[in-house]
């Protein structure tokens, strides 16, 4: 099977790139960072309230599954220890 272009060629196209100097990659960054658009207040609050109640479910869950096949393993292995 033969190679894939993807994999055999190089990153970005055409001939040899090289790294720009240290003041042009942070000028770049700079004016990437400015493109983002930060949450307000209120979507902030919103999304910490979203990921809060995701986790708590999850945890619940978990332990749910937990207890439930403890008490499994405990049933078929018998857990007794009368002895």
């Amino acid at each position: 099977m033969p190679d894939s272009k993807a994999v055999r060629g190089s990153r970005g196209g055409g001939g040899t790139h090289q790294r720009p100097s240290l003041p042009t990659f942070y000028r770049q960054v700079i004016a990437e960072l400015r493109k983002v658009v930060y949450p307000t207040q209120e979507q902030l609050i919103t999304y910490f309230i979203v990921v809060m109640v995701f986790v708590l479910f999850m945890m619940a869950l978990v332990s749910a599954l937990d207890l439930g096949f403890g008490k499994l393993v405990f049933a078929i292995f018998g857990g007794n220890s009368d002895t």
